[in-house]
Formats: C-alpha cells, sequence, structure tokens
C-alpha cells in the first residue's frame, strides 16, 4: 500500500515523538510471524507500557534523528518492529526477549540504551533490569537494614543486664 506523504510524515512524528521520550529501543525481526501472533505481541505491549510499531526502514531513520536512538540507523534493515520502553528501562527487552523464547522467528537484531548501541546477545542485560517497583523495594530494603541493626543493638543491652543480674543473683545465691 503506498503511503501519501502526509502519512509518512504522521508516521515520522508519532515514532520521533516516542523515541525522544523513551529509556530503551529493542530492534526485531518479525519476519515468519503470523497476524495472529503480532496481535498477540501488540497485546503484550500495551500492557506492558512498551510503544511497539512496525515501520518501514527509511522512516525509522528519519524518525530517531536528533534523538538518543540515532545509534540504531544502520541495523534498520529488513522487516523491522521497534520496541520502545517507555516507564521502565527494561519493558521492551523483558517483553520481546519473553516472546522470542516461544516465536523462534522474532529475532532481535540490535538494542539502545542512552545513545549507546547494543548487539542482540546483550538483550539479558536490559531484560534483567528491575522494574521500578522492584528497585524501591530493594532500596528500602538496604535503607531498613541499619535502623533494624541498630533496633536489635538497643533491644540487645537491657537483656544483657538482666542475664548479669541473674548471673549474680545464682551466685550470692551458691
Amino acid at each position: 500500500m503506498a503511503l501519501k506523504l502526509e502519512d509518512k510524515k504522521a508516521i515520522v512524528a508519532e515514532v520521533n515523538e516516542a523515541a525522544s521520550g523513551a529509556l530503551s529501543a529493542v530492534i526485531a525481526d518479525y519476519r515468519g510471524l503470523t497476524v495472529s501472533q503480532m496481535t498477540e505481541l501488540r497485546k503484550q505491549a500495551r500492557e506492558q507500557g512498551v510503544y511497539l510499531k512496525v515501520v518501514r526502514n527509511t522512516l525509522a531513520r528519519i524518525a530517531v534523528e536528533g534523538t538518543e536512538f540515532e545509534c540504531l540507523k544502520e541495523t534498520l534493515v529488513g522487516p523491522t518492529i521497534l520496541a520502545l520502553s517507555i516507564e521502565d528501562p527494561g519493558a521492551a527487552a523483558r517483553m520481546i526477549k519473553d516472546y522470542a523464547k516461544d516465536n523462534d522467528k522474532l529475532e532481535v537484531k540490535a538494542l539502545a540504551v542512552g545513545g549507546v548501541l547494543y548487539g542482540a546477545n546483550e538483550i539479558d542485560r536490559l531484560a534483567k533490569l528491575p522494574t521500578r517497583d522492584q528497585a524501591l523495594g530493594m532500596l528500602a530494603g538496604v535503607l531498613q537494614a541499619p535502623v533494624t541493626k541498630f533496633a536489635r543493638t538497643l533491644n540487645d543491652v537491657p537483656g544483657k543486664i538482666a542475664r548479669v543480674v541473674a548471673a549474680v543473683k545464682d551466685q550470692k545465691a551458691a
């Protein structure tokens, strides 16, 4: 289907806006996936807060210009699906990696974070990043540990005094 110039400009603007606010990007080859599989992938993307778009490579190259994902330009060859993490840096990588486990036809080409291009073999690195809630939980645990230890130390002092008094009482009774 031929796109009119206005349609192309709209697509470029939409992808550029999404890329400007994204935290990370994953480029994958979707060749061989059925329509129902693509629909399922799109559904998962919506649920996980990932911007997912099949874009012509020339339009994608234009759209990523001026964003931190400009480094992806050379990987935009062949059938390409673009996944952008909007809220959680690892969301797109986790979603694509999980979906690729069940569908071997979905192949990761590259990913980018902070303007740095990574190869497809680095997807585990990004997918294993904790979500925001997990990171906040870990931070709370780290902040809580010294306070808990201090409280235990303070609780231990009266216990030691009670044990000393009991030992002195036992010694005098003997």
